[in-house]
């Protein structure tokens, strides 16, 4: 099988993407990177934030604190029917 010479061979690619490995790790990019997620962790960090399982359990109390609402609206809407009934 010949080669074309205009193509480098697959182990001159393998040694480059090598090369260029050990060069991206002695990079400043990895310390940019890390940098960046220790800031991303600490503004994240200062927000007031729940987890899903929180707003799941709120949204449940408030669910049934809104249909207990709606229970005591119509129970003294009847309560002062009966009320202006009786005044009658």
């Amino acid at each position: 099988m010949r080669t074309n010479p205009k193509f480098p061979t697959p182990a001159f690619i393998n040694e480059m993407v090598g090369k260029l490995g050990d060069i991206l790790k002695q990079s400043p990019a990895k310390d940019i990177e890390q940098n960046l997620k220790a800031g991303v962790t600490a503004m994240l960090g200062k927000l007031d934030l729940v987890t899903r399982e929180e707003f799941d359990v709120q949204a449940e109390v408030l669910a049934r604190t809104r249909a207990k609402l709606a229970e005591l609206e119509a129970r003294l809407a009847e309560l002062e029917a009966q009320q202006r009934e009786a005044a009658d």
